[in-house]
């Protein structure tokens, strides 16, 4: 979960384990002690709005400076229809949605979808080739079978005969009809890892195209910000894994999307083991070299991916992956609870 809005502070005793690193990135970034620095918190100036509302399974908020109040709420209102339109086309929930049927036909004859949602499972392949399949979008072919809220998960026998199925290169994209087929019969697709990320983005453009220049945008564990807050940086802090009521960094930030991807989300524990929402594809099981992965990067379709990517590679490989890849940065806590940093986030001295 990312908290916008508080004062720079560090909670618990993880950076007891680590340094901190200091400002070094393409986009602007500072990680900032407690002990160096407070900061009050500014009043909102009267042309500042902002909205909170439940969308995609998880809640959302729009917070950016208008001219006006009729401005304000029309680009409020945009902004939630533009989110539930993207629920409404991509939620695997809903048996009217594009994704929905896609998962109902596609392995008996290519279904003809919208521009948008080929265009977000041609990145997503990218992604998973990109990954060696850590991101996967086919982890739904056995992931169904969870049920976090009831405790529920596939039995021994189902991970077996299922876990096969999680393969993406057997999603088949046919770009002069714009359609996709499925080549194994026990295919679906789910775009959690991704959709929220894109939806985020989605909404920016919006307030951007309307002449906003300083707004803040998030969808569960995916935010962007572009200007700032009363003339300041955005401040989002990145959560303790066992403790909501804490933060672990507080991230003073301008244009840049941040996403978060952690095993608190939606899981249960039986037996003291934790099963939770992010799966290994490769094992039909929850991945668990890590807690929480938190991803800076340009636009949020693409934090969005590769938190959930990382968090599935672990801290060792999901930073040499990272390191590769030029204005992304990766804060890690690894199952341990030790945090870690990529590269370009040089520790303090």
């Amino acid at each position: 979960m990312l908290l916008p809005g508080t004062t720079p502070i560090l909670l618990t005793s993880f950076l007891a384990r680590t340094h901190m690193p200091v400002i070094n990135h393409g986009f602007k970034l500072a990680l900032v002690l407690v002990s160096l620095l407070f900061l009050p918190v500014c009043n909102a100036a009267p042309n500042w709005y902002q909205k909170t509302f439940q969308v995609m399974g998880t809640e959302a908020k729009v917070e950016f400076q208008a001219d006006s109040k009729q401005l304000a709420n029309k680009l409020i209102s945009n902004v939630i229809a533009e989110m539930s339109r993207i629920d409404h086309l991509m939620s695997p929930f809903k048996p009217e949605s594009e994704l929905s049927k896609l998962n109902k036909t596609a392995f008996n004859q290519p279904l003809k979808v919208s521009f948008e949602m080929y265009h977000l499972l041609e990145l997503s392949l990218q992604y998973s080739k990109l990954t060696n399949g850590a991101f996967d979008v086919t982890f739904s072919s056995l992931g169904y079978l969870y049920d976090f809220k009831k405790e529920l998960k596939p039995t021994q026998k189902e991970i077996d005969r299922l876990t096969s199925s999680i393969d993406y290169q057997s999603i088949v994209l046919l770009p002069k009809i714009m359609s996709v087929k499925f080549n194994n019969r026990n295919t679906r697709i789910d775009l959690g890892g991704i959709a929220k990320g894109h939806a985020v983005d989605q909404c920016i453009e919006l307030l951007k195209a309307a002449g906003i220049k300083n707004a803040f945008v998030s969808a569960g564990g995916d935010s962007r910000v572009i200007g700032k807050k009363n003339d300041r940086l955005w401040y989002i802090g990145i959560r303790d894994p066992r403790d909501s009521k804490k933060l672990i960094v507080n991230l003073p930030l301008e244009e840049v999307s941040i996403s978060t991807s952690g095993d608190y989300e939606r899981f249960f524990i039986k037996d003291n083991i934790r099963y939770h929402h992010i799966l290994d594809p490769k094992t039909g099981d929850s991945a668990r070299d890590s807690r929480s992965v938190t991803i800076l990067a340009p636009n949020s379709t693409q934090a969005d991916a590769l938190s959930t990517s990382i968090f599935v590679l672990g801290p060792k490989k999901g930073l040499a992956l990272i390191n590769g890849i030029p204005n992304i940065s990766a804060i890690i806590i690894d199952k341990e609870g030790t945090m870690s940093f990529s590269d370009d986030l040089v520790a303090a001295k």
